[in-house]
Formats: C-alpha cells, structure tokens, sequence
C-alpha cells in the first residue's frame, strides 16, 4: 500500500471509528507521522484529502477538527444533452458504463473502507443471500453496490455513480432484468457479492476490482443474450 494511501487509511479508521468524535481536533501532523511511519508532508496530502471530501476542516492556529462522519454525494447539475442521453441509454450502454467505473470503486473501497462500511457490505451481501422475493433481492444489490460507491471514499465518483443508476426507473431497463432473474442467478450473485465484500474486508484491491468485474461481465453476458437470442 502506498504511503498516502496507507495514511488516509489510517485517518478514516480514526473517523469512522469515532476515536475521536465530530468537533475533536486531530493530534498534529508530526504526531500523527510518527503514529503511522511516514512523513510529515504524506500526512499533509492526506488530510488534503479528506478536507476535500469534507470530512475534516482546518482552523488557522488551532488545528484540524473532525466534520461530517461520512462524505456526501454531490447533487449532479447536468447539462441537458448529458441528462438526455442518461434518459435514452440502452441497458447494454449502462452495463458497458458499470464496467468500466464499478472495478476501479471496488479496488478503492478495499483501501479506504471504514470498519463501518465494511460490516455495512457485509450485511447487504448476505441480504443479497437471504432475500426471498425478487424485489427484496433488487433493494439489496442496489444498496450493496453503492456502499461499495460510498466506501470508495470519492465525492465525484459518488455522484456519478448515483446519477447512472437513477436510469434504474427506466421501464425498459427494470423489464429487461425481471425477465432475466431466476432464483438460482440471485444465488449465484449474491455469492459474487460475498466474496467481493470479503476482499475489500481484507484490503485486497486488485481482487476485489477483479471480482467485481466478473460479477458485472456475467450480468452484462446475460442481458446480451436475453437481447439477442
């Protein structure tokens, strides 16, 4: 792990572990260099960072503090050509679109999930595993797959990603998929999913944007062959 990386690593298991509560100020940054082996300006960059993201903010002769526990999303002003095409996308499109940008979260989530993100994963995946309607099991993968979003601890990418799925109320999107769910292709994706929250729990990103890209390529096979034959 990088050493920026492995210092705002560091950092969020402070927040999101409430080590020190919203409005507390974070020790110095020669404190928190020496707390986790890397250098002053490391820890300068990572707190960048997370101010940034609004998770902490700075005072001039005080110090830094704790804000909000979590990052928000941002709200998606779009131009109207962009939100046109969002409206008339194809579900093969928005699958092309998932696999390109899911991996890549599921890689960042395995280095900067919070220990509250990852039991949060946890538990989507094994509703995933337990639902028993399809409704129940399309609330849980929804809400699994952007927690991976959330844990990836970037607002931009956050944004975005709750922008593409809002094409979830398209009507032809949502016949395509219950026509193409069974209760035997939930099972096997909700071990997809288990599996993915088990590398990020481990810190393991190449093999969660690896798993993450087979869960969605086997999605995106399906629909090309509901489309096509």
């Amino acid at each position: 792990m990088e050493r920026q990386e492995l210092a705002l690593t560091k950092l969020r298991e402070i927040i999101d572990g409430n080590l020190i509560e919203v409005g507390q100020r974070l020790p110095t940054e020669r404190k928190l260099a020496e707390q986790f082996g890397v250098g002053r300006r490391t820890v300068r960059r990572a707190l960048d960072h997370l101010e940034q993201e609004g998770r902490i903010r700075r005072r001039q002769g005080q110090g830094t503090f704790i804000s909000d526990s979590e990052p928000a999303s941002l709200e998606i002003v779009a131009e109207p050509g962009f939100g046109e095409f969002l409206e008339h996308a194809s579900p093969i499109e928005f699958m092309e679109v998932r696999l390109t940008v899911e991996p890549m979260l599921a890689q960042f989530a395995a280095l900067r999930a919070s220990k509250c993100d990852i039991e949060k994963l946890n538990a989507l995946a094994e509703d995933t595993r337990t639902a028993n309607s399809a409704d129940q099991y399309e609330r849980a993968d929804a809400e699994f797959h952007r927690r991976v979003a959330v844990a990836a601890k970037n607002g931009l990418f956050l944004s975005f990603f709750d922008a593409l799925v809002s094409m979830r109320s398209d009507i032809s999107w949502q016949q395509l998929g219950e026509n193409n769910r069974c209760y035997k292709q939930q099972a096997s994706y909700a071990s997809h999913h288990l599996e993915i929250a088990d590398a990020i729990a481990e810190r393991d990103g190449g093999r969660a944007r690896d798993l993450m890209f087979k869960h969605l390529s086997d999605i995106q096979e399906r629909f090309l062959q509901r489309t096509y034959t």
